[in-house]
């Protein structure tokens, strides 16, 4: 749990960079005219740290996608990849087995903001979430029932921090017509593709 916590830690602070950095740079200007606020853009990279729950063997995984924000309805669908491994949460040092390897297709639902940091504008607004998460599983070693490959669903509520979170839920593993559920956490974050600008 302490390096889930470090991860998140890390994740916040390269989500909230960008936003810092924007704020530091409007106090350093003189003008008294604003420049014009140009609408972000809707590509982000997504990154994690992804972890199943439990006693005996769970997984402990990255992961590094795609994320498209949307306009209207929804808030984003995502594209992810995880890779990760076995780990064995009753051992001391030393548990960890085979490889595993997935990918995800997600969608969130627009943040129910329930606080704010900072400044009208420029502040980080604080909410909560829902994921919902299709996955493909493929593994080397695995000491799941499902084998080496199975499919997933998890359906995910989440606290949001600017462009950090932290999701938890149950996710269904399926293979083979059984279904075993487990627990899931993972600590997200997203940085913001620059928009590319137009030559006159």
């Amino acid at each position: 749990m302490v390096r889930s916590v470090m991860v998140f830690v890390l994740v916040a602070l390269a989500a909230s960079s960008p936003r810092l950095a924007a704020q530091a740079s409007s106090h350093d200007t003189t003008s008294k005219v604003p420049p014009p606020r140009q609408a972000p853009s809707p590509h982000a990279i997504g990154f994690g740290f992804f972890a199943t729950l439990g006693s005996y063997w769970q997984i402990e995984a990255v992961e590094v996608g795609y994320v498209r924000t949307m306009s209207r309805g929804l808030a984003a669908f995502s594209l992810t990849s995880r890779i990760g491994t076995f780990i064995d949460e009753t051992a001391v040092m030393g548990g960890s087995r085979g490889m595993v390897f997935a990918t995800t297709l997600a969608t969130r639902t627009r943040m129910r903001r329930i606080a704010q940091l900072g400044e009208d504008e420029r502040g980080t607004a604080i909410g909560l979430d829902v994921t919902l998460e299709a996955s493909g599983y493929v593994a080397s070693g695995s000491p799941f029932s499902q084998g080496s490959r199975w499919g997933a669903i998890a359906l995910l509520p989440g606290l949001r921090i600017g462009k950090a979170a932290i999701v938890i839920g149950p996710t269904a593993f399926i293979a083979g017509g059984k279904t075993s559920v487990h627990g899931l956490l993972a600590f997200r974050g997203e940085a913001t593709l620059a928009r590319r600008e137009r030559q006159p």
